[in-house]
């Protein structure tokens, strides 16, 4: 009987999975090819580029698409890209786009999210805003040359962050809530805003000012062979957010932050807005970094059907799966399978918390229905697996099966968890036949 439930339960993520990548499209991009070279651009590492990109993405969007050409070079671009519907973005190998470092130039203000507060902020390096068709391939390097620029600003965020949080709390209209000159939030490397069907594939992204890919009500990505070289601060790989339909696969991630961390909105903007993150599959990648899959904290719309399958970790990761919410939350995280996903040496392996940051009050996360299903790791130097619900709202159904720890401080630390159910889970050294009394 129990080995028809695993079978159905099975074939059911997998039927899942198929039915998801049904919805997820690669961009059909027109086959007219605009090489940026010809139309002046100059591959030095010194001239500024960024008039020939817009040029050229003006061109594009009166032709109705086509494909930009980025010839081997270094290419400086002192200010922001808005790419627009049916482009694809093509770097060869030996290309590099180099953004600038004025705050200035990446002025006016554009929509876009926060920390899970939409607001309108310094625009992002590589922008595209209520667009479609998408692509950035090849294998070149975007660098957003954080570390001489905008990182710089991490120590003197926390005003303009703390006001963010405050017009959300409150309720402030969006279009009140600006932000750029004389604040300091760092805008993201790549944010795709309200678009529809994208593909990142194969390039190196490298020295973000901020979250690295921010997939924002977007829907119908695909991500691959992306290289990941961020280790300034909050430099996650992939941020889907208030996203559906998300595929990334076969990553090399190298991140100063989270690999992958899937948000919903933050708090009293998060509820209202009601838009989950779902339909999101991680498989086949190879983490490195500070958590290897995260969901949350700002989750408040509520994550479901995720799917992390097939992956490694490389290195030492602080926490290998992190679930993590809490009591400003509300919304809920279920419905996530994590399938053969073996990791080295960590802090914790599972991590599910209602308690981050020990803050908040009133909107409990409704955290339930997590399937683990062959995690490893060679070490845990805190703990192998820890759950901290709330007292009102309990972590439930939580299913552990072929989790293997090799060693670790502590092996099991739960609080406000029910209906936790263990099928093959061995910390530490395995105990076989028992010892005969003598």
């Amino acid at each position: 009987m129990g080995c028809n439930n695993i079978q159905k339960e099975n074939g059911s993520r997998e039927e899942k999975i198929a039915e998801i990548l049904t919805h997820i499209r690669v961009p059909q991009i027109p086959g007219n090819v605009l090489t940026l070279t010809d139309y002046g651009a100059v591959g030095d590492s010194l001239t500024d580029n960024k008039a020939v990109f817009d040029s050229v993405l003006q061109l594009c969007k009166e032709q109705r698409g086509g494909r930009i050409v980025v010839p081997p070079g270094i290419y400086v671009v002192n200010g922001p890209i808005h790419l627009v519907s049916n482009v694809c973005l093509d770097l060869q190998k030996g290309a590099k786009i180099v953004f600038g470092t004025n705050p200035a130039d990446y002025l006016p203000v554009v929509p876009t999210s926060w920390e899970g507060t939409l607001l309108y902020n310094y625009s992002p390096l590589i922008y595209a805003y209520q667009q479609e068709n998408i692509s950035i391939i090849g294998e070149g390097t975007i660098d957003g040359n954080g570390e001489a620029g905008f990182s710089r600003w991490y120590d003197k965020q926390k005003p303009s962050q703390q006001l963010s949080r405050k017009m959300n709390h409150e309720g402030v209209p969006v279009e009140d809530r600006i932000f750029g000159e004389g604040h300091y939030l760092r805008p993201q490397l790549i944010q795709f805003f309200e678009c529809r069907n994208i593909l990142i594939e194969g390039i190196t992204i490298r020295n973000s000012p901020f979250w690295c890919v921010h997939l924002l009500k977007s829907e119908n990505i695909t991500a691959r062979k992306v290289k990941f070289d961020a280790f300034n601060k909050n430099n996650d790989g992939f941020d889907p957010e208030y996203a559906k339909n998300v595929l990334i696969e076969d990553i090399d991630f190298n991140n100063a932050d989270d690999n992958v961390a899937i948000k919903a909105g933050r708090d009293h903007e998060g509820r209202k807005v009601g838009t989950a993150s779902e339909n999101i599959i991680i498989r086949n990648c190879r983490f490195k970094g500070l958590h290897g899959v995260v969901i949350g904290s700002e989750m408040s719309a509520g994550v479901q059907h995720v799917y992390v399958e097939n992956c490694v970790a490389s290195g030492y990761c602080k926490r290998g799966v992190y679930l993590k919410s809490n009591p400003d939350r509300g919304g809920y995280i279920r419905d996530i399978y994590v399938n053969n996903v073996a990791f080295q040496g960590v802090e914790d392996l599972l991590f599910i918390t209602s308690h981050y940051h020990g803050e908040g009050e009133g909107f409990e996360t409704d955290i339930r229905d997590i399937h683990i299903d062959s995690l490893t790791c060679r070490s845990a130097s805190h703990a192998g697996l820890v759950i901290q619900g709330y007292p009102t709202k309990k972590v439930r159904d939580v299913h552990l099966s072929r989790v293997y720890i090799d060693s670790c401080t502590t092996a099991l630390s739960f609080r406000n968890a029910e209906h936790v159910v263990f099928n093959d889970v061995i910390i530490g050294d395995e105990v076989k036949v028992p010892t005969a009394v003598r």
